[in-house]
């Protein structure tokens, strides 16, 4: 007689093991309503909610006092495009939103690359001398409030004995120019200060992005005979997309805002508006002139416009991510 051969565990038994583990129960409940449920609920009531009722009012005469106010369909938007003022402070957002990433990404990452790996070429991968004690003064403007920064450079930026005009005379030109009083100059003279104020940050989180890089990589790239441009561009910033691509939303979220520096360096807007942001603007319709349903749809624009920025930048960075 043949032995009998054992037979398998029949095959019932694995999906029954995978249902008993996808089986919902108590703690699992506990565990998304505290993980899951509650955060959404928060998003929901102070994000979402927000925004609705934001958009409603912008369909709407409403003057902030008024118990029903009336709906005028798309009136508050047609009203905006119509608006010179509103014109000239959108554009203004967006040339902020342009030229602020661009030089404070662009500046911060050269500094990074300077402490990280600007150093000696020969031996260890180093940066420059006094790379920990520059990293940590460059960081100190980003701790001083916005408030403060813009006061600071009014006093900078004074035509009568202010610091730049003194530094000038140094140098030689006798000039005394109003320059935030100046069209020419003054939004330029608030993005220095903007920039002046951040660039210590973003550099800090280079900084981290590129200790994170295995050191095999970058001395590989040296043992191949790339300098220190070919070494930045082709190997590290590569490496470290993803975190210029979010310095590149935060800093483009923050150039559509810029009220704070706007409003204390530049009051009411500037001379003839030069340097009028579309959230200075906004406060003025709303609690100057009471005109809250005009200021709501203001606020509906510029939150598509920053979704939109966010959007292009962060699909734009997986595209290329992808195609590598």
């Amino acid at each position: 007689m043949m032995a009998a051969v054992p037979t398998a565990a029949p095959p019932e038994s694995a999906p029954r093991s995978r249902g008993r583990r996808a089986r919902l129960t108590p703690s699992r409940l506990v565990f998304f309503a505290l993980f899951l449920g509650v955060p959404m609920l928060i998003y929901v009531v102070f994000v979402v909610s927000p925004f609705l009722q934001a958009f409603y009012y912008s369909l709407t005469d409403w003057r902030g006092l008024a118990r029903a106010p009336q709906f005028i369909g798309l009136g508050n938007y047609v009203t905006l495009f119509q608006d010179e003022v509103f014109l000239k402070a959108l554009r203004n957002n967006l040339i902020l939103m342009v030229v602020l990433p661009t030089v404070t990404i662009t500046l911060s990452f050269a500094l990074a690359i300077l402490v990280t790996v600007g150093g000696d070429t020969r031996g260890a991968i180093r940066g420059i001398r006094g790379a920990t004690i520059f990293r940590v003064v460059s960081f100190f403007p980003y701790v001083i409030p916005a408030v403060v920064i813009g006061i600071l450079f009014a006093f900078v930026y004074s035509p009568n004995g202010g610091l730049l005009n003194g530094l000038l005379g140094l140098v030689g030109l006798d000039i005394q120019i109003g320059w935030l009083g100046d069209r020419r100059f003054a939004l330029a003279a608030i993005i220095v200060a903007v920039v002046w104020s951040l660039v210590g940050f973003y550099m800090v989180l280079f900084v981290a992005a590129i200790k994170s890089i295995p050191s095999e990589v970058v001395e590989a790239a040296r043992i191949d005979g790339a300098g220190r441009f070919r070494l930045s561009v082709a190997v590290i910033l590569p490496m470290v997309r993803e975190n210029v691509s979010t310095a590149a939303v935060y800093m483009g979220i923050m150039a559509l805002d810029m009220f704070v520096y706007v409003n204390v360096m530049t009051p009411n807007g500037g001379l003839g508006k030069s340097t009028e942001v579309v959230s200075r603007y906004l406060y003025q319709t709303a609690f100057s002139e009471s005109r809250f349903g005009l200021a709501s749809a203001m606020g509906v624009v510029m939150a598509l416009i920053t979704m939109l920025m966010a959007v292009l930048v962060l699909f734009g960075t997986r595209q290329r991510k992808e195609e590598r």
